[in-house]
């Protein structure tokens, strides 16, 4: 598959959300989605990224954004994820890395000099007409929401 590049059509996706419902992209269409990868429930850095997006829900919710999250987590996982940080947006759990695979963020990644394959934390805009209009592949975990907006705004 080709990767994808901004303004590109998003690739469209099923996955069961945090509570066992089957989620699509389509599901929401007319809205603007931050559609965010990362690679495991209640790691460090990922809570930081999730806590720094619920904290500014409101903020990207008045901009017209939905927000996914999606991890190779299971379904239970991101439940257990979502209820100890309060988290008020869609989780999806894609444990056969289907979308993750969709959205060209699986690939090789080093920690102390092993080589090993895993998710790429990466967020992709995608606007109304589900078009990648940005592409974070190295996002700020702790100022994520400040970087959605600032880039929106540099679009608009």
């Amino acid at each position: 598959m080709a990767a994808l590049t901004e303004g590109k059509k998003a690739p469209s996706f099923k996955g069961k959300d945090q509570n066992g419902i089957m989620i699509s992209l389509s599901d929401f269409k007319g809205q603007n989605v931050v559609l965010y990868f990362y690679p495991q429930d209640d790691t460090p850095t990922c809570t930081v990224q999730a806590c720094n997006l619920r904290d500014n829900f409101g903020l990207l919710r008045n901009k017209g954004f939905a927000v996914i999250g999606v991890s190779p987590d299971e379904v239970t996982k991101h439940k257990k994820f979502e209820t100890k940080h309060e988290l008020p947006f869609t989780l999806i759990a894609d444990p056969e890395l289907k979308v993750i695979e969709k959205y060209g963020v699986w690939g090789e990644k080093s920690m102390y000099g092993k080589k090993y394959m895993g998710l790429l934390r990466t967020t992709f805009l995608i606007d109304k007409n589900g078009v990648i209009q940005k592409i974070f592949s190295k996002p700020k975990s702790k100022e994520h929401a400040k970087e959605i907006m600032e880039a929106w705004n540099a679009l608009s």
